[in-house]
């Protein structure tokens, strides 16, 4: 069926403040909020109840569970939480992926007001990582632990230090999750009036790429909030309910609170694939995109690139991705725009219709969306403007770079038992300060919105005292030096020169027919070297200062290591703290003699 979405154009209103601050709003008034999102639960399962809410695969097809079979379960789960004299003080721990059984207890405590602490599958499967699990226990000190499988997962329900529920327990002693599903609904009804906005749904824990993760206290108000922001800016949500096909884990704010609640705020389906964009998983993503025609597309810029190519290669899952595609989501950095103009077009060839490719802006503390691109945009790195309800305040510098700041219903109001880092976070007006930096698509119109442009934290000066935005750099690099590089750090604090560590892209490099030899940290390979200083060589000649112009390279031989705090459970590098470790790495980089160094000098 021929489908057009109905897009809201940008209207934003721009003051300039007399300490050159700068004051962006959305024209548009904050719409009504649910009170909580048990309210959408309730609404969909009286309004649709055999609609498909949630579904999983379970051999060749899918289990799905319906509007009014995942309300009657999840009452049943926040029964028994009751019964255990569970509430706000007694969080559940959530140690595995997406799964119905993980969004069912989900549902449960948050209707009765109990908060759940998703964190991601690795703390608990890669024994490395067992340091960061240890971490979230002793900070948020749950009453309960769940885990799908108990046997695969029995390490992490061990550390946990409380009792168990798991929907397969095995030897591990958990409580099946059978005897939750089970309880009657006894008290639900009093619990459930008493969740306001100002309740704490869930605890989830920043990246940790600058520090410790904190825990962000997320309330009913940010998720509902965020919600209505969303279907203000993007209309077609509540045109038709979406559809999506999505591997993003709900122990990050863009799966968990943005997508998970779009779908269940619009009476839509969410269909959890369990795959990934990674080597091994990633044909069980297309088979999952072959089986559903979903009406919005999440991922990361790397997963697009990789989508592009099946699409390319594949007429019929061509026709079964675009069919009812209203929109293309992006997170994470900017989607490099080969790939969008390769979307595009595809999209324009099979079904003559392009959806609306975009991107938003926030952070787990901003629940997340904040800003948004609601209408086409002129290329990738636009993340638009202000949500309703959002005031971004804009601290330029000489050249209107702007650090971030925001306010509004949405934004988070403290961390978890850290007074001290939660007085940090505001400016002396209330603003969270996000350590983000914008500019303005257009200076002369505010409607054009903003494009990220890096980490104010992740900014350094060389010794002559130039600033390096690492950040962007970083960016350019991976462009640059694709599809040999996995992930780009860029060094030269306190030095004269601009120098990056490539963490590569091992099946890549082994596809060209190259090999690396490993050499105490580093590899060498002299045909990549040479592909790698002939790319660096031509962009250097194109800098236009010392800011931009990288003149060394190495290769590591070990990726980052979770364990030792280098590499976040989202998958993103700890900057600092790699360096940091890496330091003899970086004085190898510095050596023009070094073997292992590519230098363009």
């Amino acid at each position: 069926m021929s489908h057009t979405p109905i897009l809201a154009p940008h209207s934003v209103t721009r003051e300039d403040r007399a300490d050159g601050s700068i004051l962006l709003r959305a024209d548009a008034p904050l719409g009504e909020v649910a009170r909580n999102s048990g309210v959408w639960l309730d609404h969909w399962a009286q309004t649709t109840p055999d609609a498909v809410f949630l579904a999983e695969r379970s051999g060749a097809g899918w289990r799905r569970e319906s509007y009014a079979s995942a309300r009657q379960k999840a009452r049943a789960i926040a029964g028994w939480l009751l019964g255990q004299g569970m509430g706000p003080d007694t969080p559940v721990l959530i140690l595995s992926g997406n799964s119905i059984d993980h969004a069912l207890l989900t549902l449960g405590a948050h209707y009765v007001g109990v908060p759940t602490v998703p964190v991601a599958e690795q703390y608990t499967l890669i024994p490395a990582a067992h340091g960061r699990l240890d971490y979230v226990v002793n900070l948020v000190k749950p009453a309960r632990v769940f885990a799908a499988d108990g046997a695969a997962y029995a390490a992490g329900l061990a550390r946990a230090n409380c009792p168990a529920i798991a929907s397969d327990p095995g030897d591990t002693g958990a409580t099946p999750l059978a005897d939750l599903l089970a309880h009657s609904d006894a008290g639900v009804d009093a619990a459930f009036a008493a969740v306001g906005p100002d309740t704490v749904a869930k605890i989830l824990l920043t990246s940790g790429s600058t520090s410790d993760p904190k825990g962000v206290l997320t309330t009913q108000r940010m998720m509902t909030t965020n919600q209505t922001q969303l279907a203000q800016g993007l209309p077609f949500l509540r045109q038709r309910p979406p559809v999506i096909v999505d591997w993003l884990p709900w122990n990050h704010v863009f799966g968990g609170s943005h997508n998970f609640n779009m779908v269940l705020s619009g009476g839509g389906s969410l269909y959890i694939d369990d795959g990934k964009p990674l080597p091994a998983l990633f044909g069980r993503t297309l088979e999952n995109l072959s089986l559903v025609s979903g009406t919005v597309s999440f991922n990361v810029p790397v997963g697009f690139a990789q989508l592009l190519t099946a699409l390319q290669n594949d007429a019929a899952l061509r026709e079964t991705y675009f069919r009812d595609l209203d929109m293309i989501f992006y997170a994470g950095a900017s989607l490099p725009q080969e790939t969008w103009a390769g979307l595009e077009a595809l999209a324009a060839q099979t079904g003559g219709r392009v959806p609306l490719i975009t991107s938003s802006w926030g952070l787990t503390e901003t629940a997340p969306g904040a800003l948004l691109q609601q209408v086409p945009a002129r290329g990738a790195g636009i993340v638009g403007v202000p949500l309703p309800g959002i005031t971004v305040k804009l601290v330029p510098d000489a050249d209107m770079r702007c650090d971030v700041r925001v306010s509004g219903p949405s934004i988070m109001r403290a961390y978890l038992d850290n007074p001290a880092k939660t007085a940090e976070a505001f400016d002396d007006e209330g603003f969270f300060i996000t350590g983000d930096a914008m500019r303005f698509v257009d200076e002369a119109d505010p409607n054009l919105g903003l494009r990220f442009d890096g980490r104010m934290s992740e900014d350094f000066k060389l010794m002559t005292g130039t600033w390096v935005q690492a950040a962007n750099l970083r960016l350019e690099m991976l462009a640059l030096l694709a599809p040999y590089a996995a992930d780009i750090v860029v060094t030269g604090q306190g030095r004269d020169q601009i120098g990056i560590l490539i963490v590569p892209n091992r099946a890549a490099i082994a596809k060209a027919g190259m090999t690396l030899e490993a050499d105490k940290g580093a590899c060498t390979c002299p045909a990549l070297a040479d592909i790698l200083r002939d790319r660096l060589r031509v962009r250097a000649t194109e800098a236009t200062g010392s800011a931009t112009r990288v003149t060394r390279a190495l290769i590591l031989s070990d990726p980052p290591d979770m364990g030792e705090g280098e590499a976040t459970a989202k998958g993103n590098i700890n900057f600092a703290r790699l360096l940091a470790r890496r330091a003899g790495l970086v004085d190898r980089l510095y050596d023009d003699a070094d073997p292992a160094t590519v230098t363009i000098l």
